[in-house]
């Protein structure tokens, strides 16, 4: 008997740790019993019970004996355990890094028929398949749960347009590359393998565009599906860069995919758009500096900035002049980022101001506007600069209400000497919009019943009362 040991409630309490590669590469294809099997006699490894034998192990899993012992036949098979003795069945749990880093041995008889195909696929090619290479095969099979027949397909098309230079390694790396993709059973290569077919011609006319007179490889050919399915680039645009490519002596596919790529996240997708954009490149370099300068920040890589912001802004629909008068007032008012800038040009966007003209225009009308609110606030005593109160206030009265000008005045007259000015201003004006007064002599023939002594200690002011620019305080009220 042990010294020490842990209480039944000790163990009870404690927790047993599975290996996420478990989890990922063998319970989802494992059938159910045999992933409850391999957990419980995982737990029972740290159990230290009296009572852990196959007997018990059976009663507490309510399976029999039989479908115990089969379980771990295939576990042992998958390498996660290692039956030491059958009877009575004594089992050893496998650590399974060591199963990740270790040679894993397979029945030969399970292979048989896989090996012969193998050995007849490579029988013209000029090479020998060595044991390492059948148990790539095998540890791939297994691994990834990918069919025989599907590998065999991928094996033979390998061959096909690798012809001797193929390499088990490069084969595995299809494999791999479909399996992650889902493609796993015969039906589902054979059917890559025809989308490939159908795009036979162009392929070719991809390859003869970048100079390369050769057969297309399998990685080649799934470059072509992304760009033309997954992109929707047609194929005119794919063979302009390619020719593109090759003037400047760089026919390869991989930097081809590299500039398709690029491209497709600036959204440029046809050969009129990527030429505009590569002819004012330089222009959008200039922007891009002049900007920067503008709201004082400096970046040694402008690449970034002209993706991610100027293209943007110039498909919104924004002028180069219009861009530098916003970076000019966000400087003003200490917005020195482009993701501060960004924000104000997205709340003009919002307004339709786009154009330099409309530009000057919205800001000509809120100078304006300012200047009668301030106008209001001289009449009415109150010496301060006008705040975002005000311009709600003011936007409420003349806008949403509709308050003739005539009537506002008037309203103002009544409020002057009051202890709160413009909050009497305001319930005047509320009153007589509730009752659809328009007009002065509507107004001078209502009694007014305004109570000066409010509730609240609200003095007039708004909750900051800092002297902002007037149009970058307006258009910051946009709501996003």
């Amino acid at each position: 008997m042990s010294f020490c040991k842990y209480s039944t409630e000790f163990i009870a309490s404690s927790q047993t740790k599975v290996d996420n590669i478990f989890i990922n590469d063998y319970l989802p294809f494992a059938p159910s019993d045999f992933v409850k099997v391999y957990l419980y006699g995982l737990y029972m490894c740290s159990s230290q019970s009296f009572d852990n034998n196959l007997e018990n192990f059976a009663k507490r899993l309510n399976m029999s004996e039989e479908d115990i012992e089969k379980a771990y036949e295939y576990w042992e098979e998958q390498g996660l355990v290692q039956v030491l003795k059958t009877y009575p069945i004594e089992v050893r749990y496998i650590p399974l890094n060591n199963i990740v880093t270790s040679t894993k041995l397979y029945k030969p008889e399970k292979y048989q028929v896989f090996n012969s195909q193998v050995l007849e696929l490579f029988a013209g090619s000029g090479r020998d398949v060595s044991k390492t290479e059948f148990n790539e095969y095998y540890d791939f099979l297994e691994r990834f749960h990918v069919e025989q027949e599907a590998l065999l397909m991928i094996i033979k098309y390998c061959i096909d347009t690798k012809k001797r230079g193929v390499g088990y390694s490069y084969i595995l790396t299809v494999a791999k590359n479909w399996a992650n993709e889902g493609i796993t059973t015969a039906s589902q290569v054979e059917e890559r393998l025809q989308s490939f077919e159908q795009k036979g011609q162009e392929i070719g006319l991809v390859l003869s565009s970048l100079g390369l007179k050769r057969s297309a490889y399998i990685e080649e050919r799934n470059l072509l599906n992304k760009w033309i399915e997954d992109y929707g680039f047609n194929l005119d645009v794919i063979i302009f860069l390619a020719k593109g490519l090759k003037k400047k002596g760089k026919s390869n596919f991989n930097v081809l995919d590299v500039l398709l790529s690029h491209y497709f996240e600036l959204k440029l997708m046809s050969i009129l758009e990527i030429q505009e954009f590569e002819k004012n490149k330089s222009e959008l370099i200039s922007l891009a500096k002049a900007i920067n300068k503008a709201i004082g920040v400096y970046y040694e890589s402008l690449d970034s900035e002209i993706e991610n912001y100027i293209l943007k802004w110039f498909n919104y629909g924004f002028d180069k002049e219009v861009l530098l008068q916003i970076a000019s007032y966000c400087f003003k008012n200490s917005i020195r980022t482009l993701e501060g800038m960004d924000n104000v040009i997205t709340k003009f966007y919002k307004k339709g101001i786009l154009s330099l003209q409309a530009f000057d225009e919205y800001c000509s009308n809120i100078v304006s506007t300012d200047k009668n609110i301030q106008n209001l606030l001289d009449k009415l005593g109150l010496a301060r600069k006008v705040n975002y109160l005000d311009r709600e206030n003011y936007k409420t009265w003349t806008q949403n209400w509709n308050i003739p000008q005539e009537l506002l005045d008037y309203g103002v007259s009544l409020a002057v000497g009051k202890n709160l000015p413009m909050q009497y201003l305001g319930k005047i004006l509320a009153s007589w919009h509730e009752q659809g007064i328009k007009t002065k002599q509507e107004a001078e023939k209502t009694k007014l019943f305004i109570n000066e002594s409010p509730k609240s200690n609200f003095t007039g002011r708004s909750f900051s009362d800092v002297d902002v620019n007037a149009v970058f305080q307006s258009i910051n009220e946009i709501d996003l």
